[in-house]
């Protein structure tokens, strides 16, 4: 079981009951066939059987809070239920439509209905008691529990009243206003007022008799010319509200003609009834809301202020009259629907007793973590409006707006989906078809771990730091490694899994963004293809102050192997603490190697060897791989920087040879010919050059 629950002004309402309506006549078949549908289950139902077979009039709760009267139409009677059993009572019909009814006692033992036909039926425990007519039509009724009479206001300028102590009809007060659209009794001083329909508010004192004084409500309110069609006294009988037809809701104060709060529902339609509302929760001593409907909307606000509370719509039929249990915050709304609506507004006040099972009920649901708003609709922005095709539907009831976008039913949205993407579905469908295989093939045995598709580097750099391997420093193991403490994979979490599984989530390192967080990324393949592609334009690095040092040497010098793999080493050495000093690493401005240092730091020039090289060097690419190649497979390939077309579609392909054909490198810089006819040099480093003088 489940609440629907909704949000509006950041206060939660919760529908206690709603859904789908079973017809009488349905088969036991299809009752049970009921059983799958989810709106269906879905449903609650307050009260047993808490429903008209077409729609409820009014709905009022005895002053003992034990039973609740309820009346419809189609065919006109009334309902009582019992909310100790939480089911009906029992039911009456009447010859005519019920207009207003009244509970004459403490419980269901009597009450007092009148009909669209002038009639006025008391009834008592066991049924119908006695029936009487008043002489025109009338639109309210009032009862006073002071003197026991009974107040009949009607399209006549007369109020009727009737005495139930006598059992007879006295003499009716005389209003200003051609009829007399409500009427309501205080319940503190039994003062009488009247609403009417030509905007007039006009209070009467049973005992004399006599018009206290009139006054203009709905022009004071700002309805010039509008009609009152509400009226509602509050427990301390000194303020009184009104509602007039264009629906503004004004309380006013009786020692004064000016309205204290005026509150417009923005609908322009007629106020079907006001309440008063004393919360228990309210933090401050006689704060009390208000709560006043038209056929649209259900607005509960600040009596002081008139700031809005919150609002219940119930959206698919008009309202007629609404219910509020006593210093709960229980709301009953009778509709032009089958069944009667109930919502319960926890910031209002505590379940009622009966029904205490509803503060478990959201509890639960505030725990779960299910969502109830919109379950139909679906959140779209306006870029995917423009996709779709449904920007003409903009400020229609189609789209609802809500923050950055809008909610679409999803019956609509699936339509439209369908013509602008008739292919979304196959696509769709394929994608979870290999998403289902590539999950099958995982469940096999397999004794190689394979990089997913998406995010692969990442996924690489964070198996090498659980398996405690540095990347950027030739593969070396490190010590505490994520690996060494038996941590879980991130790879196989079930909360990143969709970051290597999604192309959605795939990261471009090649992209502004990736390089402003990632400044440092790999900066040993920077310097590579740096030395790849391009050469310098300075003569004094260290390694071509050696190259040409080593290169002008008389040929007839004589160097062995040994000495030069000491000058490689010295040149590497040389170029380690070169990197040092650019790093700023402690020891690095130690003696005359600190000047050095500086000058190290200063801006270098460098040339592309060609266009080829430049472009690969944007496209961080390297030709290592290619260059590695046997010539063969190169020539054919044709691929490379050095490759040059000639003439007749041949090719002309340069390189460096690293190895003899046994085995030995060849010689180069230093190595070569002697200073006489020298020959090839046979030596790891340049060899020895062999001549004559």
């Amino acid at each position: 079981m489940a609440l629907k629950v909704q949000a509006p002004d950041g206060v939660k309402v919760y529908t206690v009951s709603g859904g789908k309506n079973i017809p009488a006549w349905l088969s036991d078949k299809k009752k049970k066939a009921l059983r799958k549908d989810e709106e269906y289950r879905r449903r609650i139902e307050l009260i047993q059987d808490f429903e008209f077979p077409a729609g409820c009039q009014r709905i009022k709760v005895t002053p003992d809070g034990q039973y609740i009267f309820a009346s419809g139409y189609h065919p006109p009677q009334m309902r009582c239920y019992d909310v100790q059993q939480l089911s009906m009572k029992f039911d009456r019909h009447l010859d005519s439509e019920i207009v207003d009814f009244q509970i004459l006692s403490e419980d269901y033992s009597k009450a007092v209905f009148l009909c669209a036909d002038r009639s006025v039926c008391f009834h008592a425990r066991f049924g119908a008691y006695y029936k009487t007519r008043v002489p025109k039509f009338g639109r309210d009724l009032a009862y006073c529990p002071f003197s026991a009479e009974l107040l009949v206001a009607g399209s006549a300028p007369e109020v009727y009243r009737l005495n139930l102590a006598e059992g007879r009809f006295l003499a009716p007060l005389q209003c200003r206003s051609p009829g007399v659209n409500a009427c309501g009794i205080s319940p503190a001083h039994g003062l009488l007022a009247c609403a009417g329909e030509d905007g007039g508010l006009e209070c009467f004192d049973l005992r004399a008799r006599d018009s206290l004084g009139r006054l203009d409500a709905a022009a004071a309110a700002g309805g010039a010319g509008q009609g009152l069609t509400a009226l509602r006294f509050d427990e301390s009988g000194m303020h009184v509200a009104v509602g007039t037809s264009g629906g503004l809701v004004a309380i006013f104060d009786l020692r004064s003609q000016r309205p204290m709060t005026v509150k417009d529902h923005m609908y322009d339609s007629r106020i079907v009834d006001i309440k008063f509302h004393a919360s228990i929760n309210s933090g401050r001593a006689g704060g009390q809301h208000v709560i006043s409907s038209d056929r649209h909307i259900v607005k509960v606000w600040e009596a002081d202020s008139g700031e809005g509370f919150t609002n219940i719509e119930p959206g698919d039929a008009d309202i007629n009259d609404v219910c509020v249990w006593p210093r709960s915050g229980l709301i009953m709304v009778g509709c032009d629907s089958a069944r009667m609506r109930a919502y319960f507004v926890p910031s209002l006040g505590p379940a009622p007793r009966w029904c205490s099972f509803l503060e478990s009920l959201t509890e639960e649901l505030e725990e779960s973590a299910n969502p109830a708003v919109y379950d139909d609709y679906r959140f779209v922005t306006r870029a995917d409006l423009e996709k779709l095709g449904l920007t003409h539907l903009v400020g229609t009831p189609l789209l609802r707006a809500y923050m950055h976008g809008f909610f679409i039913d999803n019956r609509l949205y699936g339509k439209a989906k369908a013509i602008a993407d008739p292919f979304a579905y196959d696509a769709y469908r394929a994608k979870r078809v290999a998403a289902k295989l590539e999950e099958e093939r995982r469940s096999r045995i397999s004794l190689v771990k394979k990089l997913p598709k998406v995010n692969a580097q990442a996924a690489a750099r964070i198996l090498a730091e659980q398996a405690g391997v540095d990347l950027g420093e030739g593969g070396k193991k490190r010590k505490g490694g994520a690996g060494a403490a038996g941590g879980p994979s991130l790879l196989e979490d079930d909360r990143f899994k969709a970051m290597f599984e999604d192309p959605e989530f795939a990261i471009d390192e090649r992209s502004a963004e990736w390089k402003l967080l990632h400044p440092n990324t790999d900066p040993a393949k920077e310097r590579k293809l740096l030395a790849e592609h391009f050469e310098s334009l300075e003569g004094g690095d260290d390694d071509t102050g050696a190259v040409g040092r080593g290169g002008g040497a008389s040929s007839g010098e004589d160097f062995s192997s040994d000495d030069e793999e000491a000058e490689a080493s010295r040149r590497r050495q040389q170029q380690r603490h070169r990197d040092k000093r650019i790093r700023g690493e402690p020891g690095s401005s130690n003696g005359p190697s600190a000047a050095a240092g500086a000058a190290g730091r200063e801006p270098r020039m460098y040339a592309a060897k060609d266009e080829v090289a430049a472009a690969a060097f944007l496209q961080k690419k390297s030709f290592a791989a290619e260059k590695a190649q046997p010539l063969g497979q190169r020539a054919a390939a044709g691929v490379g920087a050095n490759a040059t077309a000639r003439i007749g579609g041949s090719r002309e392909l340069s390189f460096t040879p690293r190895m003899a054909p046994d085995g030995k490198s060849r010689g180069g810089g230093r190595g070569g010919r002697g200073g006489g006819r020298g020959g090839r040099g046979g030596g790891r480093g340049g060899g020895r050059g062999r001549g004559r003088r």
